[in-house]
């Protein structure tokens, strides 16, 4: 296996304002944009070849990574002219494909954060023969998520929808969103319109007979699918509970890239990221946020669980907890933003205009 398609043509709506000028795939994590880590984890399984399936700001990836070779790999770029659903988007880049019929390509999402065994997905799928391996892990609450129930060799059994009732939850175990599909598999796909591999593709090819594995693995496994998750999988990546060889400096408690000034009496905790350029005053306490790059923090601020946009500014003594300041964005001093709350991109709060409690 040394090639991958890797789907980031996503609006990224649940992220919103983070994804209003930067694709999902782009925003930061842990110092850097989310894909890198991705292409990282997938050059250190073998992969040399990736094709991005763009859509949303397709403009923005090639700029940034190029060709590929300063990862080590070789990157091509196919961009959706319509939004053609996971399926679609796995077909629509087939042409550029180097593999031979039976050759197995590793397909994922690109709003997964996992500590997948890459390798070990690839060696199931060849010593089973499946035309199809699923990386499938386990959930406490399964409602949210489809269903891959298994029989006791790993063989996928059935797709079921989000269960709605306790009698429908016959298994914890849900698509994680990466695949390893025979080549020639690819090639049935219906080109040229949308197609959901969930809904269509792998439920036709098991009522055809095809053979879908699933491997379990229950590693580090986290949808970035809302500011919550994404700010926590920033964060489990800078103190390394989620591994990832592109991290730009040391796991530990706390992350600052060169050019950002932190005052020394500034407190950075629980994997918090401080970007380039960016400021953090006197007295500030951060914990478990990221900080883009150019914002500032100033004194007496404090931040937790957040996300600060680039360019964006916290006034001092304001206190944001599980909250999204967007890009360019200013609140100004002593005001008081909690769980939820999301500011867009270049809105300005006066002084002490929102509070969840007293100002004295």
């Amino acid at each position: 296996m040394t090639e991958a398609i890797l789907l980031v043509g996503g609006r990224g709506t649940r992220l919103r304002p983070l994804t209003v000028r930067t694709p999902k795939p782009m925003v930061p994590a842990a110092g850097v944009p989310f894909l890198t880590h991705q292409l990282a984890r997938a050059r250190a399984a073998g992969v040399e070849h990736i094709v991005l399936a763009t859509s949303y700001l397709a403009e923005v990836f090639e700029p940034y990574f190029g060709d590929g070779s300063s990862l080590g790999l070789h990157i091509e770029y196919v961009t959706e002219e319509e939004p053609l659903g996971t399926g679609g988007a796995i077909r629509n880049v087939a042409s550029r494909l180097r593999s031979g019929p039976d050759d197995p390509v590793l397909i994922f999402n690109g709003d997964i954060l996992t500590g997948l065994d890459i390798r070990a997905l690839v060696a199931a799928h060849e010593t089973t023969g499946a035309d199809v391996s699923l990386h499938l892990t386990r959930v406490e609450d399964p409602r949210a998520f489809g269903l891959v129930p298994t029989d006791a060799t790993g063989r996928v059994t059935a797709f079921l929808e989000k269960p709605q009732t306790p009698e429908e939850i016959v298994t914890d175990q849900i698509n994680a969103g990466a695949y390893v599909f025979r080549r020639s598999v690819i090639d049935t796909i219906p080109a040229g319109r949308p197609v959901s591999v969930e809904r269509e593709t792998f439920p036709e090819l098991l009522a055809t007979g095809a053979h879908l594995q699933g491997m379990v693995d229950s590693t580090y496994w986290l949808d970035l699918g809302t500011p919550q998750a994404f700010v926590r999988g920033s964060a489990d990546l800078v103190l390394g509970r989620a591994p990832s060889p592109a991290v730009p400096g040391r796991c530990g408690d706390r992350l600052v890239l060169p050019t950002a000034t932190v005052a020394p009496d500034a407190k950075l905790t629980g994997g918090t990221v401080v970007g380039e350029g960016a400021r953090i005053g006197a007295g500030a306490r951060i914990s478990g946020s990221t900080v883009l790059a150019g914002a500032v923090v100033e004194p007496g601020a404090v931040v937790t669980d957040s996300f600060v946009g680039a360019g964006a500014r916290i006034g001092e003594r304001t206190v944001l907890t599980g909250t999204v300041i967007g890009d360019g964005a200013v609140v100004g001093p002593d005001n008081e933003l909690r769980e939820g709350v999301r500011v867009w991109c270049d809105a300005r709060i006066p002084a002490a205009a929102l509070r969840f409690s007293s100002d004295q």
